[in-house]
């Protein structure tokens, strides 16, 4: 069983769909038992840092997803929660990648929505993928590049498309929304 975060942030259904559409039962949840329970966990997002965290730490959620050992996939906000600081609403957030989530820089349109490629690939989540496949961002937010960057999209700046560390995976774009690109790139992380 697939495990999807409810935590008050949006996508969640399109996920599920995806999901559904590739043969995986799923439930949508915040309870720490059927999490720990699951095979594996997605946590989904369009929304804000702060109040991501808040309803996180209010159910003891926070801690639940550092101590698991399963995999676990981010998805755009579940990426940046990911990471140890957000300057959306100055919060910590999990800490599991070593990175800080900023604000693009007003050059260019912001929010990032659209679809862009991705360059530098590496790792499993990218099994069967081209670095000239685009998929589809909407953010105003980026994780920096570090050492747990899996691909880099250039958009004003270079930054972090995927992380990987141990156990958890994630993407700033949108695998659910980015076509036969993102079904390949979910049913990889599925298949793991």
């Amino acid at each position: 069983m697939i495990a999807i975060l409810n935590y008050n942030a949006g996508n969640i259904q399109s996920v599920q769909n995806a999901v559904r559409r590739l043969g995986y039962e799923s439930i949508v949840t915040d309870s720490v038992e059927d999490i720990l329970a699951a095979g594996k966990v997605i946590i989904p997002g369009v929304g804000q840092a702060g109040s991501a965290m808040k309803y996180l730490r209010d159910r003891k959620l926070d801690q639940t997803i550092i101590s698991l050992k399963q995999p676990v996939l981010g998805i755009c906000l579940g990426l940046q929660l990911m990471c140890s600081l957000s300057y959306e609403g100055c919060v910590k957030c999990l800490g599991i990648f070593d990175a800080v989530i900023k604000k693009f820089p007003p050059f260019e349109k912001v929010p990032h929505m659209g679809w862009n490629s991705f360059s530098a690939l590496k790792g499993t989540l990218f099994k069967g993928v081209r670095a000239d496949e685009d998929v589809y961002y909407v953010h105003s937010y980026y994780a920096e590049i570090t050492d747990f960057t899996l691909a880099i999209c250039d958009y004003v700046l270079p930054f972090s498309a995927a992380m990987h560390k141990e156990n958890f995976y994630a993407v700033q774009f949108h695998p659910e929304k980015s076509a036969d690109t993102g079904v390949k790139i979910l049913k990889n992380f599925l298949e793991l």
